[in-house]
């Protein structure tokens, strides 16, 4: 399957992009079933399994689901009109989709986690049933969550190791489906992984249509980071989390030009790009995947440190960061995951550290084999990072984690622009050990908040 820069770079809500974004989105396809029914339901009921369920509420995967089945959608949703729509749900227990007659929904009585029963393919699993006045289920489906807000039901899951098999011959014109395969398709063609990618993008949008949405990824990147730097307060959910983006922006602002700084205080700035962004998912507010809401600093972050700290930095090559970065989390996707549920936050933070990395050596002139090998730095050295969320938020230590992701892309870019490209461990071989390492991870440590952190830090 074709994945477009689009795909990893996705207009959303905090704080998820598995537990906020993937059930509005399943909820949405639900809908659009249940208007293709002959019969008219009568009310509708939703249960959460495996991960939706162990933090669910710390990540509104309940707030989610009910707003998705209200008709609302990841993308383009109105938070004014959204709290409208659960005020009304909580007076009525009726949710008013369009093109549907109202539903009967009681979160209380009609929205389940169900701690104890794992769906089979996939940790972040949900049943949505529409049902008749009578309480009887007549209309039923299964959806998986699967990382970054993409969606699948169970037979779409089910089909897909045949989907991805009989893709192996792609109408775009460069369909590598490995980091090999992408290196050797760059020395057949002279052309650099940006403009790769840039024409397989071409097969199903025009330029015009390309470059203004790359052009909106970023504005709602800088967008999403200039509210974080200018935002104050303590994050919803209990823990107390107290913003801190805007008060270390304003110290370092403070100290600019001062003749004593030290060199690495550069990395607080990297640190405080990231937090903005993640500080302003953990409130729910808009922001972009990259590739997952998880990880949602860590790109921005790079993109703003290299614009704004590095000489030389042109907007005009912004596309070529961003198709860059999509280009190596295609190739994670397909052949591990960007999914914490799957493998850990390896998988989320380590992903957007490896795309940022490569996003960056591009625009610093990195060769193919250079841009490689920042990915692969950045990746290997987030191998086996645990995602263990205090209390189910997206806070402790997610906000953080996204500042030291950025650095480490950084530090991985000019690393590998140092050499000459050639390197030991190559970029696919880093992604393989993230899926077997993943794999073999327990359960506890693949945001369950069953262990590591979240067990070792007190929840208030």
């Amino acid at each position: 399957m074709f994945l477009s820069v689009f795909d990893l770079f996705k207009l959303g809500v905090g704080p998820s992009s598995s537990h906020t974004m993937g059930p509005m989105v399943a909820a949405a396809r639900f809908l659009d079933a249940l208007r293709q029914q002959p019969f008219q339901a009568h009310g509708l009921r939703a249960s959460l399994h495996g991960s939706l369920a162990f933090t669910g509420k710390g990540h509104a995967t309940d707030r989610a689901t009910i707003l998705g089945l209200a008709g609302f959608t990841p993308d383009s949703m109105d938070m004014d009109a959204a709290e409208a729509a659960l005020a009304a749900n909580r007076d009525t227990h009726l949710l008013t989709p369009p093109r549907l007659a109202p539903l009967v929904f009681d979160p209380d009585r009609d929205l389940r986690f169900d701690y104890d029963t794992a769906l089979p393919g996939h940790a972040n699993g949900m049943t949505l049933s529409a049902i008749d006045a009578q309480g009887d289920v007549i209309f039923h489906q299964i959806y998986y969550s699967i990382g970054g807000g993409f969606v699948m039901t169970d037979a779409e899951l089910a089909a897909r190791g045949d989907e991805d098999r009989s893709d192996a011959s792609s109408s775009v014109p460069f369909p590598f489906r490995t980091a090999a395969e992408m290196l050797e398709m760059a020395d057949r063609s002279g052309k650099s992984i940006a403009r790769m990618k840039e024409a397989n993008e071409l097969c199903f949008r025009s330029q015009p249509d390309l470059h203004a949405g790359l052009t909106r990824i970023w504005t709602a990147m800088r967008d999403c980071m200039d509210r974080g730097l200018t935002s104050e307060g303590t994050l919803p959910g209990g823990l107390n989390v107290r913003r801190r983006a805007k008060a270390i922006h304003e110290k370092l602002l403070a100290e600019r030009g001062m003749n004593m700084t030290a060199p690495h205080v550069i990395n607080d700035w990297m640190s405080i790009y990231a937090m903005a962004v993640n500080e302003e998912n953990a409130a729910g507010g808009q922001v972009v995947t990259a590739p997952t809401n998880g990880a949602a600093g860590t790109v921005p972050a790079v993109i703003r440190y290299w614009l704004d700290h590095v000489p030389g930095a042109s907007g005009r090559q912004l596309p070529d960061f961003l198709l860059t970065a999509a280009a190596v989390g295609g190739l994670i996707k397909h052949n591990a995951s960007i999914s914490g549920a799957e493998c850990g936050c390896q998988a989320e933070v380590g992903s957007a550290s490896a795309m940022a990395a490569a996003g960056l050596a591009a625009v610093l002139g990195g060769t193919p084999r250079q841009i490689e090998n920042a990915a692969e730095i950045a990746l290997e050295h987030h191998l086996g990072m645990t995602c263990d969320p205090v209390r189910g938020l997206v806070q402790v230590p997610c906000i953080e984690r996204n500042g030291l992701g950025a650095i480490k892309a950084v530090s991985a870019a000019s690393l590998a622009l140092r050499g000459d490209g050639s390197h030991i461990v190559p970029l696919d071989a880093a992604i393989e050990t993230m899926r077997q390492t993943g794999r073999d991870m327990s359960e506890k440590y693949k945001e369950t908040s069953l262990g590591g952190l979240a067990v070792n830090v007190p929840n208030c």
